[in-house]
This record gives C-alpha cells, sequence and structure tokens, in this order.
C-alpha cells in the first residue's frame, strides 16, 4: 500500500522556498556572529502580531524554519504519520512552558552584564542557540516522520495560537482572518486530498463549518490544500467572503446528492490496468441520475475516502450503474479498489454529482473530445445524444490515446459509428509506431472540423484540457460553449 501522506510541492512562493537562508545564517552563522541572534527579535515581534490578525498564517508562508522542513528537507522525509501525543494541547503546552522557563533564565543570566558590550553577544547568542536547537530537533523529526511535526508543539507556534485566541476574543481576527474555504460542501468529492498533502496532517473535508470554513486553530494558512483540491473548490478567504461564495455558487448537477448503499455486481477486465464493475443499489433501490455525471465509491472507512468515478453505463431503470477504473501508478485509491474490491462487497455511494458534462440537448451540433480514461463518460453521452428524441443533427467523439492498446469501448463506437448516420467517430493515437491509424492529438483533429455553432465538452488530463481550449478558442468556439472535466 502507498504512502497515505503526498509529498507535494509546498514552496509556492519565493519567500517559503528560499526562507531557510535565514534559519541557517543564524543557526550556524551565529556560532561566530552571535549578534546575528538579535534578528529573531523581530521575527518573534513580526508572528506575534500577525497571528493576532491572521492565526498561524506565519508558519504557513514565513516560518524560515518551516521553508527548511518543506523546501530543503520534505525529498528525503518519511512523511509517516505524526503520533497522537505530539499533536495534542498537552505536550505542546508543557514544551511551551519548559522553553520559556529555559530562555527567561538565561536572559536574566545575560542581564547581569547589561550595558557592556559583551551583553549583546550574549544576548545574541540566547537566540542562536535556540535557533540551532530548533533546525537540529526539527530537521531529525522531518527525517524521521514528517516534515511538520516539529510545528505541533513550535513554542513561536503556541504563541500565535495564544494570541490568534486573544485577536478572536476582542472580534479582530473574525474580521481579519481567512480560511481555508470550500465553495459549498454539497461539491465536495470527500476524496481526502486536502488531508493527505497538508503538512499539518489536518482533514479539512471532515471539518468544514456551516459557513463552509475549516475552523482549526493548527491550520498554517499554506495554501497546500487549496492548490491541490481535485475538484478546484477551495480556497482561503476571509468569513465575509464564504459567505458571499455560497450565496452565489452554482449547484446545478448537485441538487440530488444522496447516500446510497449498494453491493458490487460485477468485476470486468476491459484492459490489464483496467476494470469496469457494476453496482446494485440497496438502499435506495432506485436513484435517478444523468449521462455525464459522476458517483462517489466509497474505498475506505477509516478515515473516510471517497473517489470519484464517471458514470460508464446505468440501468434504463435506475437500479445501478457502472464505473470504469484505471489502475493509476502509485496511486492510493486505486490499489484499494483493485487489490480489496470484490463481487458481493456491499460499498457506499454517494451521488450523482456533476454539471460540467450534463449536454444542452438544444444544441444542434456536439462535440465530445475525450483522451485516455476521459473517455468514460462519452459512453453514456455518445447513447443518449443519438438514440433519444432531441434536436442534436450531428455528435462528433474524438477520442486521443498515447498507444493503441489504450483505446477502450472502440468497438461499441466503431459499431455505434456504421448503424447511427447521426455520430461521427475520430480517433488519433499519439505515438505508437504499429498503429495504422491517424497520429497526433486531438487537437489535429479538431483543427480540420467545422466548429462553429458547436457545443463541446471535454474529458481527459489537464495537459490536453489546456491546449484544447486554446485550440477550440482560436477556431471561434466561445467560451460558454466550452465545458470540461479532468480525468
Amino acid at each position: 500500500m502507498n504512502n497515505f501522506y503526498i509529498k507535494t510541492n509546498r514552496t509556492f512562493s519565493p519567500i517559503r522556498k528560499y526562507g531557510w537562508i535565514f534559519t541557517l545564517t543564524v543557526a550556524f552563522g551565529g556560532l561566530w556572529l552571535p549578534k546575528l541572534g538579535l534578528l529573531v527579535l523581530p521575527v518573534i515581534l513580526a508572528l506575534t502580531t500577525l497571528s493576532f490578525f491572521k492565526g498561524r498564517y506565519w508558519c504557513g508562508n514565513f516560518c524560515p524554519h518551516g521553508s527548511l522542513f518543506d523546501s530543503l528537507l520534505m525529498g528525503v522525509s518519511k512523511n509517516r504519520r505524526i503520533p497522537k501525543f505530539i499533536k495534542s494541547k498537552t505536550f505542546a503546552a508543557l514544551f511551551l512552558i519548559f522553553f520559556g522557563f529555559n530562555i527567561t533564565r538565561k536572559i536574566i543570566k545575560a542581564s547581569a552584564v547589561f550595558g557592556t558590550y559583551p551583553f549583546w553577544d550574549k544576548l545574541g547568542f540566547i537566540f542562536v542557540a535556540s535557533y540551532l536547537m530548533v533546525t537540529v530537533a526539527g530537521g531529525l523529526l522531518t527525517l524521521v516522520i514528517s516534515q511538520r511535526t516539529w510545528c505541533h508543539f513550535c513554542p513561536m507556534g503556541s504563541m500565535q495560537m495564544l494570541s490568534y485566541k486573544l485577536g478572536r476574543l476582542l472580534g479582530v481576527a473574525k474580521i481579519t482572518d481567512e480560511k481555508i474555504t470550500v465553495a459549498h460542501k454539497d461539491l465536495c468529492h470527500s476524496c481526502g486530498k486536502c488531508y493527505r498533502v497538508c503538512p499539518m496532517q489536518l482533514a479539512p473535508y471532515q471539518e468544514f463549518s456551516e459557513e463552509n470554513q475549516f475552523d482549526h486553530s493548527k491550520c498554517i494558512r499554506c495554501k497546500t490544500c487549496v492548490v491541490n483540491c481535485p475538484a478546484g473548490v477551495l480556497e482561503l478567504s476571509s468569513r465575509k467572503q464564504a459567505l458571499l461564495t455560497a450565496e452565489n455558487v452554482s449547484l446545478e448537477g448537485y441538487e440530488d446528492r444522496q447516500k446510497i448503499s449498494a453491493v458490487i455486481e460485477r468485476i470486468r477486465e476491459l484492459k490489464e490496468d483496467v476494470r469496469e464493475i457494476r453496482f446494485r443499489f440497496l438502499s435506495p433501490e432506485r436513484v435517478d441520475y444523468q449521462a455525464g455525471q459522476f458517483i462517489l465509491v466509497q474505498i475506505q472507512k477509516e478515515p473516510v475516502l471517497f473517489r470519484a468515478y464517471s458514470i460508464s453505463s446505468f440501468n434504463e431503470n435506475g437500479t445501478g450503474l457502472s464505473v470504469t477504473v484505471k489502475k493509476a501508478p502509485q496511486g492510493y485509491g486505486t490499489d484499494i479498489v483493485f487489490n480489496q474490491f470484490s463481487v458481493g462487497e456491499k460499498i457506499q455511494l454517494e451521488g450523482p454529482m456533476g454539471g460540467e458534462l450534463l449536454v444542452d440537448k438544444e444544441a444542434e451540433k456536439v462535440v465530445f473530445v475525450a483522451g485516455g480514461i476521459g473517455i468514460t463518460p462519452f459512453v453514456p453521452l455518445v447513447q443518449e445524444m443519438t438514440q433519444k428524441d432531441n434536436k442534436v443533427k450531428e455528435v462528433h467523439l474524438v477520442y486521443g490515446v498515447n498507444k493503441e492498446q489504450e483505446l477502450m469501448y472502440d468497438e461499441y463506437f466503431e459499431e455505434m459509428k456504421k448503424t447511427n448516420p447521426k455520430f461521427r467517430y475520430h480517433k488519433v493515437v499519439a505515438s505508437d509506431d504499429s498503429w495504422k491509424g491517424r497520429r497526433g492529438f486531438v487537437t489535429d483533429i479538431l483543427k480540420e472540423m467545422e466548429l462553429e455553432g458547436s457545443k463541446v465538452y471535454m474529458c481527459g488530463p489537464k495537459p490536453m484540457i489546456n491546449p484544447t481550449v486554446k485550440q477550440l478558442q482560436s477556431q471561434g468556439v466561445k467560451e460558454e460553449d466550452i465545458f470540461f472535466e479532468s480525468a
């Protein structure tokens, strides 16, 4: 099983990337020039002041030690689960008392020579020694456990939390603070990625408040979860902004989200690394959904994790559906699906969800663009658009893969092309010397098509989506007529 926690990039600004230079300068340079330790005093003042307004924002955006742990040492960290006792408030409080006592004792001792030149060296060396201790201890904890282990009981972090509590008590932080915010809880896929990438190993998706905010005092506002959210529904925002977002967010395609108890009815191998899994609903026994939507499949109970999969086929009577799963290299979720799912097993589902691929049935010309596993939602969509009574006159499917053996549902679409005059099927392979058909990318096919007046729906990897959107716009397709979902 792959490690639950993910080593994702946490250096999103020059300060966070290179702040470690300050740490090493003070911690090691201060051994020769003790006065360098005096630079820590304005740092303490700055972080304590900032936390009054914005919580532990300093930790996630400016902290030199955080930069050291995240930028330099993350690559060699074991990235293990941080022990509960280290994350406890009791441990942090005891360490703060211990640390504060020692610093105070040393300052009192140094004050005996106050007013003389050696005083500033002695005072500076107190902070040099503490900085060196944090560097060594925090660095070792990074290597053997995880990058931000130290931050759970860091005295500076504890001071920030106390300052933040005062700011909240006085009502100031309620206005100035920014927290991790979900656009709407119904839009969250409960995939747990925010938990898996969080340097503090917190779980925002399990703790959103009624105002859709993650109100945890240890959150360092680093935006790692925002950058890595697969659904793209997280942001760092104030309470006022969160309420405004909730008022204006569209829940089209998510209105009927519900919990569904189901059983695995069939598992079929489509390719060596691709499986189709069929679910039969138990409670409720019937669910209404539309072609182009997706379903959430629970893959783990502790912590609760779901994975979003496009619906590849469904019963007309709404009693079941199928999803297609491609095994991902180093994939935590697909490891569970491929190695632990079995026929007869009861699984929790949630949905239906998604409005990005709900097709406008008033459109006369529809173009579907798929890349790799992104073909899945177009199986029911092609069937619906070509066989049901609607105004669509032309349905084009442009399907691109890297290798010929990656083509899925190819026979189905080839047969559909022969039997339905409305349907056009264009497939292209990027890098397979044995392939006898069209070589290239989906954009090469689109360049040759007349797209004016078309509604375009795409599903595929992001490296396909971005250039395809540019190509469509260069051919005159309006932005409001382009819809996409990343596979």
